[in-house]
């Protein structure tokens, strides 16, 4: 039997999201069969439900999903960065597991991250018609304009899961917790384009956020003073003359 590789990775990183799995698992089939060779890799965050035994069974069927597994908790960030690391493909997708990013969305990312390669380092989701509470929607509104101020990114929601990127250009980037809320001006402090497209919101199906914001505020003020200073210190090419 002959192994193609992939040309999409699908990462997803997760922590007790038992239940979610196997629909988005097969959502995420029905939106990239046929149009790239693909691999999902589902990164188990140090779940402490029936995660790992659901991607066990799930394994069985599908050749194409992998598990990496953290045996404790290390964040969103660093689960992200594991899966990308074990990624074959040249192309990464990620999205969160808990089944509010739509994979019918995944081809549109891909499609305007190569139309714009090799100039285009990222294509991020934005979330439109947000399923959540009105405070986190505040939250969020709050959070995004002072990350918007601060590192004038031009991205208006960097919370979102969805986003598609060259594997190459993220594992160059600095790693950190907290990462993945800051790609579009780590990917642009590269010397990078970023693209975006609109996709839509969907409401959690089982379980509860794993990530919340309050809990979280003063190390993200922190991982924002850090991504300033990265980005004010990045040292320029010198262009040697003729």
């Amino acid at each position: 039997m002959t192994t193609i590789d992939p040309a999409v990775s699908v990462v997803v990183p997760v922590r007790n999201e038992a239940g979610n799995i196997a629909p988005l698992v097969t959502e995420i089939a029905k939106a990239l069969s046929g149009q790239w060779p693909f691999e999902v890799i589902y990164v188990d965050d140090g779940s402490s439900d029936a995660t790992a035994a659901e991607l066990e069974q799930l394994m069985t069927q599908h050749a194409w999903l992998r598990r990496v597994r953290h045996s404790q908790s290390c964040g969103q960030s660093a689960a992200v960065r594991t899966g990308v690391a074990a990624a074959r493909a040249p192309i990464v997708v990620t999205l969160d597991g808990d089944g509010q990013n739509d994979p019918a969305f995944v081809p549109a990312l891909i499609r305007a991250l190569e139309a714009g390669m090799p100039r285009t380092g990222l294509v991020a989701g934005q979330r439109v018609g947000r399923k959540a509470t009105g405070f986190k929607k505040f939250q969020s509104r709050i959070a995004n304009a002072v990350r918007g101020a601060v590192l004038r990114d031009g991205t208006r929601d960097t919370g979102c899961g969805l986003k598609a990127f060259r594997r190459d250009v993220f594992l160059s980037l600095p790693s950190f917790d907290g990462l993945h809320r800051f790609l579009p001006a780590l990917v642009r402090r590269e010397g990078y384009d970023i693209g975006y497209v609109d996709v839509v919101d969907r409401p959690r199906a089982h379980g509860v956020s794993n990530y919340g914001m309050w809990d979280r505020l003063w190390v993200g003020i922190l991982d924002l003073a850090g991504v300033w200073w990265l980005i004010r210190r990045k040292k320029r090419i010198p262009q040697i003359g003729d």
